[in-house]
């Protein structure tokens, strides 16, 4: 097979929900501690034109450890664990701050939202992520992601942004992650160093021969070296993600892959929503729902599973567990992730989503399971 080139790139013309991952060297300035507000600035000019023309954008930034620790005058040096989180603590409010202000003038609404491991480990704490990107992009918002650092200890720590980009890109159904990076893609040795280094404009698959090019360093004050990148890279492409690495800094970093910065493409397999269904659909399932003839005529149609079409629970399972989905006469339909208890299916099946709150004593989800947790 001919190498992959250029004209084989994703791109980003075609996207429809784009991930950004900015890096701490790129928003804090290491000499000072203080935020680069130009560079900022114009990276909100280019999130103001890719929501304009109906991208749904979230950016994945570091950058609150680094901004709280110049305005606790904590150096250069190396934190303790309690530092590191009291500097976090600080500037997070910065960071925040720092993205409400750069993109209000664009007249865009900037959300904040802080994530541990365990938050996409846990299928619970997973979906809650979902939803609530789900609902801020619909409003048009720009959620902001940033480990939670104040919280986090090594156990349930990402560890650097590189990964957890990759798994919010998963869990927001992104086609498309752009890690801005210090270097221009992906080579086949360290350019610095090695001469014959070449660069990798297109990677279909991470062989063992592409991992072996990977080296270690981060440079700065970035933690995420290539290693963390290609990590990165199986989990955004296996969820059918196209990830591209590029130089982020430059004054309008994603304008300029677009207008054609060499950059290097991990190209996905399948789109989001088939590798999304594949996902659920090699589950075992905890228990299982059975629908009436009209549930599944609307599950034909593209909609979601309303507890008014269950007519019976089975099983054992909590929220978020995948659950059988069963027809009138019981033949098996697919599988979907059940978005209450098997306790709370039970006492709201049958019944009509506005009365689910009357039922449990507080508001619920409409949908039983959604039609983007189910594979039929």
């Amino acid at each position: 097979m001919a190498p992959l080139t250029e004209t084989d790139a994703p791109g980003l013309a075609s996207a429809r929900c784009l991930v950004v991952k900015i890096g701490s060297a790129l928003l804090v300035d290491a000499a000072t501690g203080a935020l680069n507000a130009a560079w900022l600035r114009g990276l909100a000019e280019d999130v103001a034109e890719f929501k304009a023309r109906g991208l749904n954008v979230i950016l994945v930034s570091s950058g609150s450890i680094a901004l709280g620790r110049g305005a606790l005058g904590l150096g250069h040096g190396s934190l303790s664990l309690d530092e590191a989180q009291a500097a976090a603590a600080v500037g997070q409010i910065r960071l925040a701050r720092a993205y409400e202000e750069a993109l209000a003038p664009h007249g865009l609404i900037a959300a904040q939202i802080l994530l541990t491991l365990d938050d996409s480990g846990d299928r619970r704490r997973y979906l809650n992520t979902r939803a609530t990107l789900g609902a801020l992009l619909s409003r048009g918002v720009v959620p902001i992601v940033n480990e939670n650092d104040t919280i986090a200890t090594d156990e349930i720590r990402y560890g650097d942004n590189d990964r957890l980009a990759a798994n919010v890109a998963v869990m927001a159904g992104a086609d498309r992650l752009v890690l801005l990076s210090d270097v221009d893609g992906f080579y086949t040795a360290a350019p610095g160093t090695d001469p014959g280094a070449r660069h990798l404009p297109v990677i279909a698959e991470i062989t063992p021969e592409i991992a072996a090019m990977a080296g270690d360093a981060g440079t700065g004050l970035s933690k995420g070296g290539m290693k963390t990148k290609l990590m990165a890279a199986r989990t955004a492409t296996a969820a059918g993600c196209a990830m591209a690495i590029a130089r982020g800094s430059t004054d309008r970093p994603l304008t300029a892959i677009e207008t054609g910065a060499r950059v290097t493409w991990f190209t996905a397999a399948l789109d989001p929503q088939t590798a999304r269904k594949r996902w659920i659909s090699a589950m075992k399932p905890k228990g299982s729902l059975t629908l009436d003839a009209g549930a599944v005529a609307a599950l034909g149609r593209g909609k979601s599973l309303l507890p008014a079409g269950v007519t019976r629970v089975t099983g054992d399972f909590d929220r978020g567990d995948p659950v059988r989905l069963d027809g009138p006469d019981g033949a098996e339909l697919g599988l979907g992730l059940c978005r209450y208890t098997s306790d709370e299916a039970g006492a709201i099946a049958g019944h009509r989503s506005d009365a689910i709150a009357d039922i449990l004593g507080y508001p619920g989800r409409a949908a039983l399971v959604h039609r983007d947790d189910m594979a039929l």
